[in-house]
């Protein structure tokens, strides 16, 4: 009837001390990945049009990287400046367009800048 004691406790101090990565995290990578490749696909210029495949890829993974970096350099930026409250005068949509970019606003401008500037410092 003897048996040694399992100590439980231990995994689960284990278990909790290993990084969790945020599905917001995730969603801003799958949109600089998304949004570096479209913009390297799809721009016209001479700078990208006389650019090799590889050079391409390697713009897309710079702007990628780039891209979340400055998506999560703006979610920094939104929770230290996002006001508590706000006074309008514009009726409900200003205060739907409000609401919706405190959510998302700084991170977009923070991703569609980190993906244009990676894939610039790549083909220039």
């Amino acid at each position: 009837m003897d048996q040694e004691p399992y100590d439980h406790d231990m995994e689960d101090v284990a278990a909790s001390r290993t990084p969790t990565i945020s599905p917001a995290i995730i969603g801003w990578a799958i949109a600089a990945v998304a949004l570096a490749i479209f913009s390297v696909t799809s721009n016209n210029s001479a700078m990208v049009l006389g650019a090799s495949t590889f050079a391409k890829i390697i713009a897309a993974a710079a702007g990628s990287v780039l891209g979340l970096a400055g998506a999560l350099l703006g979610d920094a930026l939104r929770r230290f400046a996002q006001p508590d409250g706000v006074f309008t005068q514009g009726g409900m949509l200003s205060l739907i367009w409000i609401r919706v970019f405190w959510s998302i606003g700084p991170q977009v401008i923070g991703l569609v800048g980190g993906v244009f500037l990676g894939a610039a410092l790549v083909l220039k």
